[in-house]
């Protein structure tokens, strides 16, 4: 290793999907169900919004929290969702600048953070940089939020609770009663809790719960990359006791400054677009990929999200998919998201077309080893 580098930087490795990613481009016309974010295109008028800001001269750094009209506008949203007496929102560099700055703020060295496995990818690594300890909690095989797996984890070092729902890599979702109870739990052992909503709009079976709900001290993620296919844009959104939301603004200031100006006008026009369309286009596509595996694999039905996590029909998932991309379809082993090698994630956001195809392929796969 070059004497330079951090020891830091060597507990933890490259992101295994951007592996993937390169295998791709290698391929001829591959049937990529490996991707995470929407198919679709940023609307029109998210576009237009952008384009009129930057016409218009608002190019230079914005304030550190954000522009004040999205600010306004997502604090009168949070407010009729949760009338806590202390709740404020800032904006963020993407929800992972979120994610980053809520760990820097909350998280000191040798501080236990419990979350569930699988898990998004970025989780144990953020803390492994900020000197935390990941403590990660089986959910196998139903992905479900279990209050007494969570609480047997808790140990005096326990300093936080990370919560994903709709999940990424399953795209299982909490109920409403699994969320209250940890909610609950984190209250009464003084545990924050930080809640990763990225996925909140792609929700299909009932309605979307926040553990906000049921503790006031919640630590919220948001943003507008997944919901509005503006993951290049890099506009996310935080809200929590003010104290913490103050906290992390102190950090924005010497890291990422400000999320981009141009696109936080965007963001604010993408508040009134209604996504109903896209978000009962993907519930079809989760019902149409799902009925196809679903005699052949073992699958949790997502209720959210636009993911799915089948157990491979042999030992190793990672084999699975070295064997799937021999077929060329681009899917991504599941022990990137997990201590398990036994499973691998699905992207149901693609054309009809591609996910027809990669279906075709997972099915004559089903059998094992090919």
């Amino acid at each position: 290793m070059h004497p330079w580098i951090a020891d830091r930087t060597t507990t933890f490795d490259s992101s295994g999907i951007r592996k993937v990613f390169d295998l791709a481009a290698k391929l001829k016309d591959p049937v990529n169900l490996s991707i995470g974010q929407p198919d679709f295109d940023v609307p029109e008028a998210v576009q237009d919004a952008a384009i009129e800001a930057i016409r218009g001269g608002k190019n230079a750094y914005s304030p550190t929290q954000g522009i004040a009209p999205l600010r306004e506008a997502l604090r009168q949203e949070i407010a009729e969702k949760y009338p806590h007496e202390d709740r404020d929102v800032f904006i963020s560099s993407g929800t992972s600048g979120g994610l980053m700055l809520s760990i820097l703020t909350m998280v000191n060295p040798g501080d236990e953070v419990i979350f569930l496995d699988p898990f998004f990818v970025m989780y144990p690594a953020l803390l492994k940089m900020c000197g935390g300890v990941p403590v990660a909690v089986d959910s196998y095989p139903d992905f479900r939020l279990d209050v007494n797996k969570i609480a047997a984890a808790i140990t005096p070092r326990t300093k936080m609770i990370l919560l994903n729902s709709p999940a990424n890599p399953t795209g299982v979702t909490a109920s409403e009663a699994e969320l209250k109870a940890v909610a609950e739990l984190a209250a009464e052992k003084n545990i924050a809790l930080l809640s990763d909503e990225i996925y909140s709009r792609f929700f299909y079976d009932g309605e979307f719960a926040s553990p906000a709900s049921y503790n006031d001290q919640t630590i919220v993620i948001d943003g507008f990359s997944k919901s509005h296919a503006m993951t290049g844009w890099r506009v996310g959104y935080v809200h929590g006791p003010s104290e913490i939301i103050r906290t992390m603004l102190k950090i924005q200031q010497y890291t990422f400054v400000c999320a981009p100006q141009p696109a936080q006008w965007g963001a604010l026009r993408a508040m009134e677009v209604n996504l109903g369309g896209h978000i009962e286009d993907y519930k079809r596509k989760r019902d149409m990929v799902f009925d196809a595996l679903s005699d052949c694999y073992e699958i949790a039905k997502p209720g959210g999200a636009f993911y799915m996590f089948p157990k491979a029909p042999i030992d190793s998932g990672a084999k699975f998919v070295e064997q799937a991309i021999e077929r060329g379809l681009l899917i991504i082993p599941g022990n990137i998201f997990s201590s398990r090698d036994s499973h691998f994630r699905i992207s149901f956001a693609a054309s009809d077309e591609q996910l027809k195809r990669g279906v075709d392929i997972l099915r004559s796969m089903a059998g094992g080893s090919v």
